[in-house]
């Protein structure tokens, strides 16, 4: 973490790398500058580290959320995680090529050094403009990677620079910096009080302890009405199937015998109400043919 002068700190000291390693390929006195490049391009070989961009990290912006308790109180210091985005043009006699040879020390400098050395931090942060500076105590170092821009971005990058003609130059990014907040958070209560637990391997609760079977839950009727009213178990319809059949065959076996019952009821009601044709019967009473009592 570092504070709100990580941001120049990082430019000086970029431009303190490159300034300390454009040997031996180029042997003539070389400047330096943090500025963007001028609209009167210089005279004598120039270097210029210009920041045109800063941007949010996309994968270190939300990493310090939350910052802050359910009441308010800061338990975290926020931090920025910010990309840095340079333009390094250079300029030198087109006759000799010095800004092309410029340019090569540059690319051979970032590609041999990406990740920024903290002697040079500590060194930039020298500047009377930097002084507080706390870049170099910071864990996350910053790191350079070249930028790849056609020719469509490169004319919009160089058209923002009102009246500058364009000039030889590459892109670099530079992550990661992290600018943290200035509060400081709520220290964290003592504990008050440990509980420790000693268990053997495979003791009820331990690690390795058998898992008990769990009994099956008991089976709720579907609806709250029916438990009421259907029994607990309902009666197999098969068993029943004998008996009505034995019962069944009985009533069968019956009804001859009611039907000649009935036929000879029907029978004497019939004749005891009719009179004799015979010569020697009696009638219903019990007397004769001729009306005697026999």
């Amino acid at each position: 973490m570092s504070n709100a002068l990580a941001i120049a700190t990082v430019t000086q000291a970029l431009a303190l790398l490159i300034e300390s390693n454009l040997g031996p390929e180029m042997d003539i006195a070389v400047k330096v500058e943090t500025r963007k490049p001028p609209a009167e391009p210089p005279t004598e070989p120039t270097v210029n580290v210009f920041l045109y961009q800063v941007t949010p990290n996309a994968s270190m912006r939300h990493t310090d959320l939350p910052t802050r308790a359910s009441d308010g109180t800061l338990v975290k210091r926020p931090a920025a995680a910010l990309d840095l985005h340079y333009l390094i043009s250079a300029y030198g006699e087109e006759t000799e090529l010095v800004g092309q040879r410029l340019i090569g020390c540059v690319i051979r400098t970032l590609h041999e050094f990406p990740v920024l050395p903290g002697e040079l931090i500590e060194l930039a942060a020298e500047r009377p403009y930097l002084a507080g500076s706390d870049l170099a105590a910071s864990a996350q170092r910053v790191r350079f990677t070249p930028t790849v821009m056609d020719i469509d971005e490169t004319s919009k990058l160089w058209g923002m620079l009102h009246q500058t003609p364009y000039t030889l130059s590459v892109a670099y990014q530079a992550s990661l910096v992290l600018i943290e907040g200035r509060e400081k958070p709520v220290p964290a209560k003592p504990v008050e009080r440990r509980t420790v637990r000693v268990l053997p391997f495979g003791a009820p609760g331990a690690p390795g302890a058998p898992v008990p079977p769990t009994a099956e839950p008991p089976k709720v009727p579907s609806g709250v009405g029916e438990a009421a009213t259907e029994p607990a178990t309902k009666p197999d319809p098969k068993a029943g199937a004998p008996a009505k059949k034995r019962a069944a065959g009985k009533t069968a076996a019956a009804r001859p015998a009611a039907k000649r019952a009935a036929s000879a009821s029907r029978t004497r009601t019939h004749t005891r109400g009719k009179p004799s044709t015979g010569g020697g019967g009696t009638d219903g009473d019990g007397t004769g043919e001729d009306g005697a009592e026999s």
